[in-house]
C-alpha cells in the first residue's frame, strides 16, 4: 500500500506491481490499511500528519517512510521525520526510498548490480522493509535501527549536491574482493 500517488508513491507503486505485489494506491482522501503488509508513506513532509490521520488501520502496519526534510523544518521535538511519523501511527516504522531518486525508478531493473537503498528500522518493521527494497530492484542496506533514521535523512542533502554537478544517480555499497 502506498498513501502518496506522487512520483515516489506511483513510481514504486509500479515496481512492486512488476514484482508480483498487490497494492493499494491510497491518495489524498485516504482510506483503510489494516490487513496491509505494509505501507509507504511517500508525502511532502508538511503533509505528514494530515495524510497519516486520513489512514484507518496503521497500528499495526509497519509504515515506510519515504519524506525528506527539504524546504520545511523537521517538526519540533523530534530528532527524525521517521520519529515524527511513529509518534502518529504508534506502530513499527522504517526509513527507506528517500535517498534515490524517482526519475530512475524505470531505470533500476536496467542496471547489471541492483544500486543501494539506505534504510533504518524498527525491528517490527525491519524484514518487510528489506523485502520491499529487494522487490523494488534495490540492494537494501541496514544502517540501524530508527536512532539512525535522522542520518538516512540527512544523506539527501549529499545526493542533491552530487546531482547538481552530475545529474540523477544510483549509488552502490561494494565490499572489496579477495
Amino acid at each position: 500500500m502506498t498513501i502518496g500517488k506522487g512520483n515516489v508513491g506511483a513510481g514504486l507503486a509500479n515496481l512492486w506491481r512488476k514484482a508480483g505485489h498487490q497494492v493499494t494506491e491510497l491518495g489524498r482522501q485516504g482510506g483503510d490499511a489494516t490487513g496491509a503488509d505494509a505501507a509507504l508513506l511517500a508525502v511532502p513532509a508538511a503533509a505528514i500528519s494530515d495524510a497519516v490521520s486520513k489512514v484507518r488501520g496503521l497500528e499495526d502496519v509497519p509504515v515506510i517512510d519515504s519524506t525528506n526534510v527539504v524546504r520545511e523544518p523537521r517538526p519540533e521535538g523530534f530528532e527524525s521525520l521517521a520519529d515524527y511519523v511513529k509518534s502518529l501511527t504508534d506502530g513499527p516504522v522504517a526509513k527507506a526510498f528517500n535517498t534515490n531518486f524517482a526519475l530512475l525508478y524505470d531505470k533500476v531493473a536496467e542496471s547489471a548490480t541492483p544500486p543501494g537503498m539506505f534504510f533504518a528500522a524498527d525491528d517490527q518493521a525491519q524484514r518487510v522493509t528489506e523485502a520491499m527494497i529487494r522487490d523494488a530492484g534495490y540492494d537494501p542496506v541496514y544502517v540501524g535501527d530508527l536512532s539512525t533514521a535522522r542520518d538516512v535523512e540527512n544523506f539527501i542533502n549529499l545526493n542533491f549536491a552530487i546531482a547538481a554537478q552530475r545529474g540523477p544517480f544510483f549509488y552502490r555499497i561494494s565490499l572489496p574482493t579477495d
